[in-house]
């Protein structure tokens, strides 16, 4: 409580780090990244399997890096590795293991009042980028308690020779898919619509042409009434009134904004839950902006992420009235840190 940070980022993500190394590297000294989980990138490590790729140009977005960050194609090992890098060459403080309950306008001292459970922080500027998949989407209908155990919602505990049925049509579902069918697991995706809407090129062609050679099977145009039981298995019922037993299902059905987070800070939304922000990214709380998948549609692009950090940065120097000094600052950053390619 007696350090007023310059800026505060809520979620440890690519949009956090972003958020954290530009506004190192543009001379701001108090610097606080927060996430709930026990260390940054929670999202990486818990959704991406071992040694997964990981693109600069993800899923055919084209995006240039228009920040100080020189990310570059690799695998979620090296990835999560270059993020450990930016980190450590910096002074930002970080408290991970702390979730953020409230935000609230301290006028006293002309900053936010920043509360989880056990503690506060007070920040001038916020940054809220927490991301949407660590809340994903479940079936309406009940998952028994006693299959629990063989329903996923990631690729956690997933291994090889297994019957499992992959429910979604979109990138993520049909990554999912043609991945464990490489890894010799008979795989079917099941789609409640006749036709892919939401798929890249590359995901599409490359589902179409493992179904077409019998690596996994396509279930289009058909939904799931209820999953029960059978003798340790997972029993789906389909629609059309057939059924399968399952060694797993993984459902990639999407992820939600965390809509009442925002309500509660005061952060106005559309009417599909996601934050309404100008173009400089801040919200209609002053000081208050958003980055990364909760406001962008990035469709979890690490370098789109990052690019959002860049432009929130020096939104807040221009309001902070630092703009003209950054310069400075910058070319200071890269020579004392030579391995970042300027």
């Amino acid at each position: 409580m007696t350090t007023i940070y310059d800026i505060a980022i809520i979620g440890g993500g690519p949009g956090g780090i972003g958020t954290s190394i530009e506004a190192a590297v543009h001379g701001i000294k108090n610097i606080l990244l927060i996430d709930k989980a026990d260390n940054h990138s929670s999202t990486i490590r818990k959704f991406y399997k071992n040694n997964k790729r990981v693109d600069k140009d993800w899923k055919g977005q084209t995006i240039d890096i228009e920040g100080n960050i020189p990310f570059m194609d690799g695998t979620k090992e090296t990835t999560l590795d270059f993020f450990d890098q930016l980190l450590d060459e910096e002074k930002i403080d970080t408290a991970f293991n702390t979730e953020v309950e409230n935000i609230i306008r301290y006028d006293k001292e002309d900053c936010f009042l920043i509360t989880t459970g056990t503690q506060s922080f007070k920040s001038k500027a916020v940054v809220i980028t927490i991301g949407k998949m660590g809340k994903p989407n479940k079936p309406t209908y009940k998952i028994p308690p006693s299959i629990k155990e063989y329903v996923n919602f990631n690729l956690d505990n997933c291994s090889e020779g297994e019957k499992i049925l992959v429910v979604g049509g979109g990138n993520s579902a049909a990554e999912y898919a043609y991945e464990l069918a490489d890894e010799n697991n008979t795989v079917t995706l099941v789609y409640r619509r006749e036709d892919f809407n939401r798929l890249n090129p590359e995901n599409e062609d490359i589902l179409y042409q493992y179904n077409g050679q019998e690596k996994l099977r396509l279930r289009m145009n058909t939904d799931i009434n209820s999953v029960e039981n059978e003798h340790g298995k997972v029993k789906v019922n389909f629609n059309d009134g057939y059924y399968t037993i399952y060694d797993r299902v993984i459902y990639a059905i999407g992820g939600t904004a965390p809509i009442d987070f925002l309500k509660k800070v005061g952060i106005e939304t559309d009417e599909n839950g996601k934050p309404i922000y100008d173009e400089h990214y801040k919200t209609n709380i002053d000081c208050m902006y958003v980055a990364g998948d909760i406001a962008f549609n990035t469709g979890g692009s690490i370098a789109a992420a990052l690019n959002h950090g860049y432009h929130i940065v020096n939104s807040y120097m221009r309001r902070s009235g630092k703009i003209y000094s950054h310069t400075d600052k910058v070319e200071e950053f890269f020579a004392n840190n030579p391995s970042f390619k300027h």
